[in-house]
């Protein structure tokens, strides 16, 4: 049955293994959109939640068409509990029928039929019991999901156990709609994100950075946030609101500050939307391991159970393992490999998609016959292929004994040669397969070499570009990085972007043999966008460099706060000596206020002789907006709440105004105190982060406002 029905929609769901229901549900819509899409970019699948939807009336047939043998004898095994080898047999068996089946009748049939009327399809294929890989890979824009709230050790940033939920985010998993993109040579990866990032009311955009940019780095390019209600205008604060956590509308009150997470998304999309993925590996998912489990029937692959079906896979330690020492990836299926082909030297899926220096096959236990004779044809077309352990066996149930005797005479035909550190290498035609449990030092031997710069701490992602590479590095380490990198790349010039500020400049670079040294700084929590260009960039301005810092300068005083939106009731004017909570005034009222306050503060700076000064906001909750001497500096939406400021100050007396935005709970928490009816729905189903009855009165006041210390900094000029 449909979960969570709008009005009119409850009743049974389709069923995705039949092409004739989906073709039939399809054609409700066509007397509508007839041939045409009236403006309909995309028809969008959203996690495909169909829980027991394990059978359709066609199944023995088309089971029987693609396994070669009759299930019908079986049934008592399909439906048995046994762990026996013949039963986890069966249910690959079953379980791979089901997989092509969810792809051919349901996401191919969807896809055609949007097409017909030039729309793109999207599509999240997790949660279904098929092949993640192959369908994702079906459709124009496959889209990953960020579920919960991942730990990240930026100082200062929140996170309370109570208000996230028991499930990481994993960026791993979102490489599988990345790969699934980059495999069939889609340029947009999208991402459905923040997902119960944490308790209602509670999210900040502090919390949003880190966690976007995980998707970032995992080949996500175009953000699509978590889904919000409408809500008409005659309903009261805080209007209709979705179960799910996040609430970016405007009744929310960081909604004024929006545009500094927008802008930032904005400004890394236009990067990694650029040119095309620059990832060496491509590496093969065992999906028969994961089928051949005597355990239940259906196998859903789903966000929410990557500590069960992921985890603890030796895919997924080896995957980590590269990802985390420098190594750039996609996974690719056994349906990819039959398709690819090899160009130069280089692996390719599909004739749109970019190309992969290296195949590896980590240890899988199970493999099919024509998967292995494809990985064979590869290396003989001139592929460079790394096995870390030979298949152990054939998946499946029928014709066993014959297709267990091919895969042991495919291996045994390979004469493999020691090559010294547990290296074993076989030259077959143009191309070479190289069998060891030292995967680094296999890539090192043939030529593809880790991005070092991960040894600073740094997180990166690459895009090729013609005239050379972009880099998207992130700090989500405790501590600031300030050091030379090393890039893979020789690049005459490196431009440095700043995505939180948009600004550029020329970075202190230099070529040493093959490799770009670049010098960056980034604090706990910031970003940068390294643009390393083959040909000489002109006319742009150096990087400014924040070195040598002199004395710093707090900015204190009488702060003048005044409250200008929000509720339930505005509050007066303040004169504070000190920076404190809103909720620790003295007017009561402001322990339950939820808006924006602007502070306003004069100080004197002697004289103006740094070569840049850093405003430093100290701590704040949650959001701001900076002015300084009328001019506004911009939205410091994040940790570390940090500007430069140096064109706007002046020698002497200055002015700054900070407009501070907090978070919804405290003025949800007042009204859950005072029994005010917020709750208006047709379906009653908000509940908390643990889908539990949802009841703020008993939660503690939020922080909230301008708690500094507020300091200006001045660094010494660029040393040219």
């Amino acid at each position: 049955m449909v979960k969570r029905a709008a009005p009119g929609g409850v009743g049974f769901t389709l069923d995705h293994l039949n092409k004739d229901a989906v073709t039939a549900y399809l054609e409700r819509f066509n007397p509508v959109f007839g041939n045409q899409n009236h403006g309909v970019r995309a028809f969008y699948n959203d996690s495909y939640e169909v829980y027991g939807a394990d059978w359709t009336p066609s199944f023995l047939e088309e089971f029987r068409k693609r396994r070669g043998y009759d299930l019908q004898p079986y049934l008592r095994e399909l439906t048995s509990e046994e762990k026996t080898e013949n039963i986890a047999r069966l249910k690959a068996d079953y379980r791979e029928t089901m997989s092509e089946m969810v792809l051919e009748n349901f996401t191919r049939t969807w896809t055609g039929w949007a097409h017909q009327r030039n729309s793109l399809t999207k599509n999240q294929a997790h949660g279904s019991p098929g092949n993640l890989l192959d369908l994702y890979a079906a459709v124009d824009i496959p889209e990953g999901e960020t579920f919960g709230s991942s730990y990240f050790p930026i100082p200062g940033l929140r996170r309370d156990s109570a208000d996230v939920r028991n499930v990481d985010p994993d960026p791993i998993m979102l490489k599988f709609a990345s790969s699934g993109g980059h495999a069939s040579g889609k340029n947009l990866v999208s991402s459905e994100t923040f997902t119960w990032l944490g308790e209602h009311f509670k999210n900040s955009f502090s919390q949003c950075k880190p966690e976007v940019e995980q998707a970032f780095l995992a080949g996500v390019n175009h953000v699509f946030y978590h889904g919000v209600t409408y809500s008409p205008e005659d309903v009261a604060w805080p209007g209709w609101l979705f179960y799910a956590s996040l609430n970016l509308t405007p009744a929310n009150s960081l909604w004024p500050h929006f545009r500094g997470l927008n802008d930032y998304i904005a400004r890394t999309q236009s990067v990694l939307q650029a040119g095309k993925p620059d990832n060496e590996l491509a590496i093969y998912w065992p999906v028969y391991d994961f089928w051949n489990q005597p355990e239940g029937r259906e196998r859903l692959i789903t966000v929410h159970a990557i500590d069960e079906w992921l985890h603890p896979t030796p895919f997924y330690k080896q995957v980590k393992n590269l990802m985390t020492t420098g190594y750039s990836l996609d996974f690719v299926s056994d349906k990819m490999l039959a398709a690819a082909e090899v160009k130069n030297g280089n692996i390719q899926t599909a004739a749109t998609a970019p190309t992969h220096k290296v195949l590896l096959v980590p240890q899988a236990k199970y493999m099919p016959v024509s998967t292995f004779e494809n990985i064979l044809k590869l290396a003989k077309a001139g592929a460079t292929i790394v096995i870390e352990q030979m298949p152990e066996d054939v998946p499946g149930l029928h014709d066993l004994t014959n297709r267990r005797q091919k895969l042991k005479a495919l291996i045994n035909s390979l004469a493999f040669t020691n090559a010294g550190n547990g290296l074993q290498t076989f030259k077959t035609g143009s191309g070479q397969i190289l069998l060891t449990k030292n995967i680094p030092k296999a890539l090192e031997t043939v030529g593809v070499n880790r991005e070092a710069l991960t040894d600073a701490g740094l997180k990166f992602i690459r895009r090729e570009i013609p005239e050379g590479k972009y880099y998207y590095l992130v700090n989500h380490t405790a501590k600031p990085i300030d050091t030379t990198i090393p890039l893979n790349s020789e690049a005459p010039s490196v431009v440095i972007l700043d995505p939180q500020s948009g600004r550029a400049g020329l970075a202190i670079a230099n070529k040493v043999q093959n490799k770009t040294n670049v010098r960056v700084q980034l604090q706990s929590g910031e970003a940068l966008i390294l643009k390393a260009t083959t040909t000489p960039a002109n006319n742009i301005t150096a990087w400014q460099y924040l070195d040598n810092p002199k004395q710093v300068q707090e900015i204190k005083g009488e702060w003048a706060l005044h409250f200008t939106q929000g509720g339930p009731d505005l509050l007066a004017d303040q004169r504070l000596k000190q920076l404190v909570s809103w909720t620790a005034l003295p007017d009561k009222k402001a322990e339950a206020f939820s808006g924006t306050g602007a502070y306003t503060i004069t100080f004197n700076l002697p004289n103006k002789n740094a070569g840049e000064y850093l405003l430093d906001l100290g701590k704040v909750n949650e959001s701001a907006r900076v002015w300084l001497n009328e001019q506004e500096v911009g939205i410091l939406w994040s940790i570390p709440f940090r500007a430069r400021v140096g064109q706007y100050l002046k020698p002497g007396k200055n002015t700054l105004k900070v407009e501070v935005a907090n978070l919804m709970a405290n003025r949800i928490r007042y009204m859950d105190q005072q029994k005010i009816e917020w709750r208006r729905y047709h379906e009653i189903n908000f509940v908390n982060i643990n889908y539990k009855p949802f009841d703020a009165s008993v939660w503690k006041p939020m922080p909230s406002g301008l708690l500094g210390p507020v300091t200006l900094t001045g660094y010494s000029k660029q040393k040219q």
